[in-house]
């Protein structure tokens, strides 16, 4: 008798030759999927409310994304404790390249700020770009707060806590913007916490709260409408979208250089060639025309770093902003 006439070793051999070919056919469209990214709508975690500066640079980009990609980028604002709720909404979602994250410099102060957060920036999401990178700018309601910012901090000094200060919440940038414009200016500013930068915004152009240190991006509209006051920019030079607003620097505050950035994770475990394929078609998307004028206009610069780039400045953030939460001794209110 044969091997081929023996009925169990020709079963073992259909099975394995069937099983090979099921496995050939397994492989094939993992690799195809890769290259077909995406081949249905995405959706972009962004751990804020709509209005605040995350949602400024989401929004642009999710309707850019849909005329150069040709699929959907379907914004889902998960507001909520600093941004860290969505943040951790969006580490458990599937690592298939269908659900990706857009966060901020605020991630880069949660881990100082939030003892117990249910997810690690580090660990639990893979880096794949640097946005937008945007100063941090004062900003103030022009009833309540009128002159220049020299007129401003006399007023400031004068009367500790007769003024206030909205923020996307505790633990965020603008509160900590804020706790370190008041070390450097000796100054005593109240702190007001609101579930994201887009409730704090509208309160001060309401009037409900005096001042914001907000990133560029999310304020520069209502600066061009004249609807609040922008009387510095953080850092050595003017912005060039807003050349009237003097620097931190020329108002006296050298060292006061605060930066608002966001970017882009995905879920850990999202495999190589799918991190590789959203990175190219990303980029395509911020390098086009519409894109930068939109960046421009709100005085952003595109960060052109690799991930592991990306990676590596995002654990320097970490580690700086630990460093002012711990000299500021600021709590979550």
């Amino acid at each position: 008798m044969t091997h081929d006439d023996n009925p169990t070793f020709s079963a073992t051999r259909r099975a394995l030759l069937c099983g090979g070919a099921a496995l050939g056919i397994g492989l094939q469209p993992l690799a195809a999927w890769a290259q077909a990214w995406p081949n249905k709508p995405v959706t972009l975690v962004v751990p804020f409310p709509a209005g605040g500066g995350t949602d400024a640079f989401a929004r642009p980009l999710s309707a850019q994304f849909a005329r150069v990609v040709g699929k959907q980028l379907v914004i889902d604002n998960r507001g909520g404790a600093g941004g860290t709720l969505g943040a951790g909404i969006a580490a458990k979602a599937p690592a298939d390249g269908y659900t990706l994250f857009m966060g901020a410099v605020h991630h880069a102060i949660a881990p100082s700020m939030y003892p117990k957060l249910d997810y690690d920036l580090e660990k639990d999401f893979v880096p794949l770009m640097l946005v937008a990178n945007v100063p941090q700018v004062l900003v103030v309601n022009p009833k309540r707060v009128p002159g220049d910012f020299k007129a401003f901090l006399t007023q400031l000094r004068q009367g500790p806590g007769q003024f206030n200060y909205g923020s996307a919440g505790a633990g965020t940038s603008h509160h900590l913007a804020g706790e370190l414009f008041k070390q450097q200016t000796k100054t005593f500013i109240t702190h007001i916490p609101y579930r994201g930068a887009g409730p704090a915004l509208q309160d001060l152009i309401a009037g409900n709260v005096d001042m914001m240190f907000d990133g560029l991006g999310s304020s520069a509209a209502h600066i061009k409408g004249g609807r609040i006051k922008a009387l510095m920019v953080s850092g050595n030079q003017r912005n060039p979208a807003f050349p009237d607003v003097p620097s931190a620097a020329e108002v006296g505050l050298p060292e006061y250089t605060v930066t608002t950035w966001y970017g882009l994770w995905a879920p850990k475990g999202t495999p190589a060639d799918v991190q590789a394929r959203i990175i190219d078609e990303m980029r395509r998307t911020l390098t086009s025309d519409e894109l930068k004028a939109s960046w421009a206009n709100n005085g952003a610069e595109f960060g052109n770093l690799t991930p592991a780039q990306f990676g590596g400045f995002v654990g320097g953030e970490i580690k700086r902003w630990a460093a002012v939460v711990k000299a500021s001794g600021a709590k979550l209110d």
